[in-house]
């Protein structure tokens, strides 16, 4: 299979994983991503993700994965790349990349898979049944457990189609010896959004995945930015200012992650519904006022507007 250059250096970016906006009924209601897309597109964000974890991939039905790809594809309407999150069992993953091709997605993010009972050989051949489901299409592999051990991790960048892989450990080290293992060809992206970039990029990733891009591209861009031309002082500064704003996100077991980005959309006036449960909804009122404060002073909302 041949991945382009473009796509190989589109990877190096930021990937902006969108939110899955939802109506009254909860009901998803895509059309409300426009503004959103349209900002972070106008900033600079280099690739747009839909159905990843941001996107609350495990509170969509399959259908409703679907139905999202399709949307946010006719949104971006080829401005820029876009990967489709697939995953869950086999079969769901299966029609989900199917679908994400037809769909027109430059890209599948595989997700890990969640089953109690994950063999590491099992999770190999999950992803080969992906790239064949895909069909020519590129794979991102999304790591969120690096517990299946580095062999695993090595076959796995060894499936035809891998482009890259989404690093989203807190363990650079063993980042490090990852990508010693795996082909030059395959690029390794901080999956652990802004705040863990640097000491990842330190070890070879480049790039990261970014909710904060739903609320305020055009700083995830300047962080990137900074990254990529070694500013590791300027870039810790920009991360110390939206550092709060992940904190929010990592609270009640990071069950407010989705909780903090929906909540600053809604004060900025773009307003894409609750989040749904298991999600943690709405904000505690001192996690609110917190949210409110930061985004009055990133100049985001009104200051009378966030306090109330």
């Amino acid at each position: 299979m041949t991945i382009s250059p473009a796509f190989r250096q589109a990877l190096t970016g930021i990937s902006g994983i969108l939110v899955t906006p939802f109506d009254a009924d909860d009901r998803i209601e895509p059309g409300k991503l426009k503004p959103i897309i349209d900002r972070a597109i106008g900033a600079g964000v280099h690739i747009l993700v839909a159905n990843g974890n941001t996107g609350e991939f495990y509170g969509l039905t399959t259908a409703e994965a679907e139905a999202m790809v399709q949307s946010v594809a006719e949104q971006i309407a080829g401005r820029v790349p876009l990967l489709g999150g697939v995953g869950r069992s086999v079969g769901d993953a299966v029609a989900l990349a199917k679908a994400s091709k037809k769909a027109g997605a430059t890209a599948l993010m595989v997700h890990q898979p969640p089953d109690p009972f994950v063999s590491p050989r099992g999770v190999v051949a999950y992803v080969q049944r992906v790239a064949e489901a895909g069909d020519g299409l590129p794979l991102m592999l999304y790591l969120r457990n690096d517990g299946i051990g580095l062999d695993t991790i090595e076959k796995l960048c060894a499936v035809e189609g891998v482009a890259g892989v989404k690093w989203a450990c807190p363990t650079p080290l063993k980042l490090a010896e990852a990508i010693r293992r795996s082909s030059p060809d395959i690029v390794w992206v901080g999956g652990l959004a802004e705040t863990w970039a640097p000491p990842l990029y330190a070890v070879g990733a480049r790039g990261f995945t970014s909710g904060l891009i739903n609320v305020w591209p055009a700083h995830s861009v300047a962080i990137h930015a900074a990254l990529d031309a070694g500013r590791y002082e300027e870039a810790n500064r920009l991360i110390a200012i939206m550092q709060g704003f992940e904190e929010i996100r990592a609270e009640e077991q990071n069950g407010t992650n989705v909780t903090g980005v929906k909540a600053a959309l809604a004060l900025m006036g773009n307003d894409c519904g609750p989040t749904r449960p298991p999600s943690a909804w709405p904000l505690t009122e001192a996690q609110s006022r917190k949210l409110g404060t930061m985004l009055a002073d990133w100049g985001l909302v009104d200051a009378r507007a966030a306090a109330g």
